[in-house]
């Protein structure tokens, strides 16, 4: 298939215009011309994942490789240095980032991985509504997540409403309006913030909750014909210490 038709399936499933004004999704490396025979999904690219892949072969991500306004390519520097290999092999690059969260990403990891209902969907945000405890919802995060431990801020003892994005989204905070909200790589003054709106945050962790990238965007795939493989990314992050034990809770 040419990377145009492909690129033009993807955006039928998941529209490029529904990305936000500072994001950078779509083409980014590559030709519409170019013929592909092959597609990687993953939530990265690296360098590993560069190197071994065949020439040719057509990438799809999740976070784009170029995000900002690149004033000097030294190819001794990140993103540089993977752009000159993946130009040297005629590689391509697509990212799918805030568009894929609002159409699959944030519905699939709350419905599909932490089983939760969805009663309402706007935008970003993925509401359920029910009763938990505190320790219930603890409990369904760290074990179908895998994370060793919780950040938690103004905890409630009885939970109504849970309110999910993955990746970042504490900037998100004013247009929450569940009991609970969960999302990655809360800040500090996001936590103040949350605390004296009395809005229960978890932090569900950005890699963790947008690890399944990939198996979501497989099965959109496999209508098409070309060999679509998973490549697992790996958290940049390494958690020392007994995991088992050690916790973090801001109250």
């Amino acid at each position: 298939m040419r990377l145009q038709e492909i690129y033009d399936f993807l955006n039928r499933i998941t529209p490029f215009e529904l990305q936000e004004k500072w994001d950078n999704s779509g083409l980014l490396i590559g030709t519409m011309s170019r013929e592909i025979s092959q597609i990687i999904i993953s939530l990265d690219i690296d360098e590993e994942l560069v190197e071994k892949s065949d020439a040719g072969v057509l990438f799809v991500v999740h976070h784009p490789l170029i995000f900002e306004r690149l004033g000097r390519l030294d190819f001794a520097q990140y993103p540089a240095n993977l752009i000159e290999k993946m130009i040297l092999k005629g590689q391509s690059l697509i990212a799918l980032h805030t568009n894929f969260d609002q159409t699959h990403l944030n519905r699939y990891v709350f419905e599909k991985i932490l089983g939760f209902d969805v009663a309402q969907q706007d935008g970003y945000f993925c509401t359920a509504h029910g009763h938990w405890t505190k320790e219930s919802l603890y409990e369904i995060i760290q074990e179908r997540l895998r994370l060793p431990f919780l950040k938690v801020v103004a905890p409630r003892e009885e939970i109504q409403s849970i309110t999910i994005t993955t990746g970042a989204g504490a900037s998100m905070i004013d247009k929450v309006q569940s009991d609970c909200f969960l999302t990655g790589d809360i800040k500090y003054h996001d936590a103040m913030k949350a605390k004296s709106q009395n809005l229960m945050l978890v932090d569900i962790g950005h890699f963790e909750s947008e690890q399944f990238f990939a198996e979501v965007l497989y099965e959109e795939l496999k209508v098409l014909p070309l060999l679509a493989i998973i490549s697992n990314s790996k958290n940049p992050f390494h958690f020392i210490g007994d995991t088992h034990t050690q916790g973090c809770k801001i109250e």
